[in-house]
């Protein structure tokens, strides 16, 4: 092996590789983080994106991000503070008023609209709780190497899975059942009757998910979305003063003081394979790295079909991984305003809680529904919706650093829009955007002339930024197909790639997308054994 040789070589500093890292140099290796571009942080970054205003360029909220990973990486003592959103949502409705969910926005004010739903909302927060106690175990830990046929009961019986669900009576069981199989709007519509409250509880089963809320399945993207918790408080959302960069800069910090060494610019183009094995990467510039193993964070669609050559791979993992589904709905931009929205429906620019929710332009499934169908037919335009989703989180009123004084940048998260339209992204990325800015101007009419200048990121540009293929946040959909032991395939589910030496340590393996650093560190817990050593934490 070559003097230089390490013991890690990580592909992608992304969140969740330098996770991966960090907790494999704790445990006594060497380990090289190696990131295409400039800074590392993969979509949790936070960059200048209009002169003097800085955002959360790609993933912009905080609630995923796992205490334990917290703890562990000691990220609090690097600089890391999350201020939480006085409540969750405010939904500015088409006829003129607006409905508020979360903090002290709870009962009282769903009884407004509907005083069943009311009576039923703890209910269903306690159901909801019992099925993620369990599933919040259950992505700590490493799923069976499972290499069948493989469904639903299978993932449910397995030791594993068995385990944790002794704690769970027969009703809990059925529960998480309709959660795994149900679409998201069957589920709200069974629960609840009021329009805006099943929106503004069902925006998590189409944000990033190219689906219409009533597609099997999609309940699960709801649930994925209510695993976390902010300052201990469990299914709140925050924000990270300085940005989601401020996560990755913590934990690129706790890698510095284990001893990683993390190469910023150093494009990967290659994994190399020697007898059948992967032993290391030849870098863009020409370099080569060895290592005894080989860890990916990225998209395992990139991973497999642009740095290992078609060779090295069997002809079943070859077509799998061709067919592996990844493509989103999101269109996601950055805004630099002059001012506050002025919502129709709670007037004013000056600062008021709804202005630090997250403020939601969707009124009802059947809305989030019509856009995906816009979307996906190209019936009326290239391939987005005629009256889009959109998601206001202004960033700023929960930390003045991202925006000069009386200034504000705001994050629109913006669904649905077909993750190839006719013609290419390229083509029509400017006529989304107007339109997205245009749905927010139509609830508060000051929004189009307040805005100074935007960053508008298509599907296609979060591929060619982030590695995002099809736009695709989660690093492929979160369907039962690509879950659980079955995520990226069928006996790789355990992190342990198609080849000897090659792990995969991103949102494309258990437990999936979102900011939480689990793919990483539990990666890490599986390479580090097999490299015959243990991880603390």
């Amino acid at each position: 092996m070559a003097r230089d040789a390490q013991d890690v070589l990580i592909v992608g500093g992304g969140h969740n590789g330098l996770v991966c890292a960090a907790y494999l140099a704790g445990a006594g290796l060497k380990v090289r983080v190696l990131e295409r571009r400039g800074i590392v942080g993969g979509a949790a970054v936070t960059e200048e994106f209009h002169p003097g205003f800085r955002n959360s360029v790609a993933s912009y909220t905080v609630s995923l991000l796992n205490p334990r990973v917290i703890a562990d990486l000691r990220l609090a003592a690097h600089g890391l503070r999350v201020v939480e959103r006085p409540y969750s949502n405010f939904l500015p409705l088409p006829d003129g008023r607006a409905f508020r969910l979360g903090g002290e926005h709870g009962t009282a004010e769903v009884a407004k609209w509907s005083p069943r739903d009311a009576e039923r909302l703890p209910e269903y927060y306690a159901m909801l709780d019992r099925v993620v106690v369990v599933l919040r175990q259950l992505m700590l830990e490493t799923p069976p190497n499972v290499s069948d046929g493989f469904v639903l009961a299978d993932w449910m019986a397995s030791l594993t899975v068995a385990r944790r669900l002794k704690s769970l009576d027969m009703r809990g069981r059925r529960d998480l059942l309709d959660l795994f199989a149900k679409s998201a709007g069957e589920l709200l519509d069974a629960w609840f009757e009021s329009e805006p409250l099943k929106a503004a509880l069902g925006w998590d089963s189409v944000v990033g998910n190219f689906a219409s809320p009533y597609t099997p399945g999609s309940a699960y993207v709801l649930l994925h979305h209510v695993f976390g918790e902010v300052n201990g408080k469990q299914g709140a959302w925050g924000h990270a003063i300085g940005g989601m960069g401020a996560i990755s800069d913590a934990i690129a910090a706790e890698c510095a003081a284990r001893g990683v060494v993390v190469d910023t610019d150093a494009e990967v183009a290659e994994v190399l394979v020697e007898q059948g094995r992967a032993v290391g990467v030849a870098l863009a510039d020409g370099r080569m790295l060895r290592a005894r193993v080989v860890a990916s964070s990225l998209n395992p669609k990139l991973l497999y079909t642009r740095l290992v050559a078609r060779k090295h791979l069997d002809d079943d993992t070859a077509e799998r991984i061709a067919r592996y589904r990844c493509g989103s709905g999101t269109f996601r931009m950055n805004v630099a305003l002059s001012e506050l929205p002025d919502f129709s429906a709670a007037p004013g620019t000056t600062l008021q809680p709804h202005h630090q929710s997250g403020i939601l332009v969707g009124p009802s499934l059947r809305y989030f529904e019509q856009a995906y169908f816009d979307a996906r037919s190209r019936e009326h335009n290239a391939g987005w919706a005629r009256a889009p989703i959109v998601e206001l989180v202004i960033s700023s009123t929960l930390d003045a650093s991202l925006a000069p004084p009386g200034a504000h940048v705001a994050s629109l998260f913006c669904q649905h829009v077909n993750p190839d339209v006719d013609g290419g992204w390229d083509a029509h990325r400017d006529t989304v955007a107007r339109l997205m800015i245009d749905t927010v101007d139509a609830q508060a009419p000051n929004f189009r002339a307040s805005v100074l200048g935007y960053e508008a990121l298509s599907p296609l540009d979060l591929e060619r930024r982030f590695g995002l293929v099809g736009g695709d946040i989660f690093h492929g959909s979160l369907g039962l197909d690509q879950l659980f032991a079955a995520r990226p395939l069928l006996g790789q589910g355990n992190y342990r790639g198609a080849l000897p030496g090659l792990y995969l340590c991103g949102s494309g393996t258990h437990p999936g997308g979102g900011v939480t650093g689990l793919p990483g560190r539990n990666a890490a817990r599986e390479i580090a054994r097999d490299l015959g050593r243990r991880m603390s934490g």
